[in-house]
């Protein structure tokens, strides 16, 4: 063990060496010429690292408006400042951005010029979280990966705005101010591959319609959510994790086999209103039930098999895979019944 974690760290040290070594040699190696040039096109308001060309950052300046962003720019930082406004001005020559950070500023829609946002047509990455948007903001940019807004005011979704999103794989809304009203039918149309969706701390009491289908992380905590439409997974059959924390769901807001979905490998629940475990899928690998009023754990009737078809099909076949299971915060009083580990044999964790 100890011979493993020294080689581990000479491994480290090794990489972080070669590493520092490169990046100075091509700190050293830049052409004099090539540095005055890039000191003379960077913003005086901002820093241009001689061996990153390519980035820009404008961060923790107490800026209130974007500089001109040189043309060569595709990585721009611009968090934590007093921004209020984005002008088509500020960015006429940067037709490259693939990375825009303007977290913690104070951007409102007023504030965007119309369609300045869609012109950044390499775009991939666009934060602005913690700003003060009340609607999410379009036309956006068609090629982007990933739009990240987070702590703002927004109510509102307009009408097609990822409609043209093809490529974006993450979306994330949580902590706003989203109604169920906000969410129609055709909300999410377009985003045919989107992987993540985060719309927790919002104000929801539905289940969100139409979740695009290859949908594999939806995250929906800290909502006030009682009830899961029968058959609601089977439209993202591909979700594996679902999290729904601190909402209102109680026994009577989930059908019988709600969560009984093959697809599911990490399924989170506390601090609901549960007052027994609802069925689960045997492939389901970790459970969290901590803080619901559930008073007892029978393993025989949770089990996803019978005790006599698990023997049958042993370790190769239809075994649970429940490895993770909390418990605590409810009325259960240990030890852990003996019939749950025989069930989940897999079991590495309980906390009750």
């Amino acid at each position: 063990m100890i011979l493993k974690v020294y080689t581990s760290l000479l491994l480290l040290f090794l990489i972080n060496s070669v590493w520092t070594r490169t990046m100075r040699q091509a700190y050293d190696d830049l052409d004099p010429e090539h540095w005055s040039h890039y000191t003379s096109e960077c913003p005086q308001e901002c820093f241009c690292p001689p061996s990153f060309p390519n980035a820009l950052y404008c961060d923790n300046k107490g800026l209130k408006e974007i500089p001109a962003i040189p043309a060569r720019i595709w990585y721009l930082y611009l968090q934590n400042n007093l921004i209020e406004t984005l002008s088509e001005k500020s960015f006429e020559n940067a037709t490259h951005l693939r990375w825009i950070n303007l977290n913690k500023n104070k951007i409102t829609n007023n504030g965007i010029e119309s369609g300045v946002l869609s012109k950044f047509k390499r775009l991939l990455y666009l934060f602005l979280e913690d700003n003060e948007l009340e609607e999410v903001p379009a036309p956006l940019p068609v090629g982007l990966e990933q739009l990240r807004l987070a702590r703002n005011k927004i109510s509102r979704i307009p009408e097609g705005v990822f409609s043209n999103l093809e490529n974006l794989t993450m979306l994330d809304l949580h902590q706003n101010s989203l109604l169920d009203s906000a969410l129609q039918s055709d909300t999410f149309q377009g985003l045919n591959n989107l992987m993540q969706l985060n719309i927790a701390k919002n104000a929801l009491k539905k289940m969100p319609l139409s979740i695009p289908a290859n949908t594999l992380q939806l995250f929906l905590d800290n909502n006030s959510i009682e009830v899961i439409p029968e058959n609601y997974f089977s439209a993202i059959p591909k979700v594996t994790f679902l999290r729904l924390n601190y909402n209102k769901l109680s026994d009577d807001g989930i059908p019988p086999n709600g969560f009984n979905v093959s697809s599911i490998l990490d399924l989170q629940l506390s601090h609901n209103q549960l007052t027994k475990i609802p069925p689960i899928n045997a492939h389901l690998e970790h459970l969290h039930l901590d803080h619901n009023k559930i008073k007892n754990v029978n393993g025989t009737q949770i089990c996803p098999v019978s005790i006599a078809q698990e023997e049958d099909y042993g370790y190769y076949g239809n075994m649970p895979r429940l490895r993770y299971l909390r418990l605590d915060g409810n009325e259960i009083q240990p030890p852990i019944p003996l019939d749950i580990m025989i069930c989940f044999r897999l079991l590495q964790a309980v906390v009750i």
